[in-house]
């Protein structure tokens, strides 16, 4: 079992920053975060893989950077040039290396920017 917790969510104006964190009981082969805004589906933000490879979703690219601690217990997600279209709860979330689901989750933080 992998326990997730997100913080650092909050209210930015466009254009401003944010860094979210995930505080996890340890981590699994690809960390990633998750985002759902009000009426639409939960989208894939970015992961990175303990093989070191990254992805990001082309909405965020150049602007948000994934990362984790070198002690691998917290994930980050740095927040830049936020846009109003980037609110929503953005979660944390971990999957094996045999599958491509991610199945465990944080609970969310909120990100509004306005």
């Amino acid at each position: 079992h992998v326990q997730l917790v997100e913080s650092g969510g909050g209210s930015v104006q466009a254009g401003g920053y944010l860094t979210l964190s995930c505080a996890a009981s340890r981590f699994t082969y690809c960390m990633g975060w998750f985002r759902q805004a009000p009426g639409n589906e939960r989208e894939l933000v970015a992961y990175i893989c303990s093989d070191g490879q990254t992805y990001y979703a082309d909405s965020v690219k150049g602007r948000f950077t994934i990362s984790a601690n070198n002690a691998k217990t917290t994930l980050f997600l740095q927040m830049h040039g936020l846009k109003p279209e980037d609110s929503g709860v953005y979660y944390c979330a971990s999957r094996p290396r045999w599958s491509t689901e991610y199945n465990y989750w944080g609970q969310g933080t909120q990100v509004t920017v306005s």
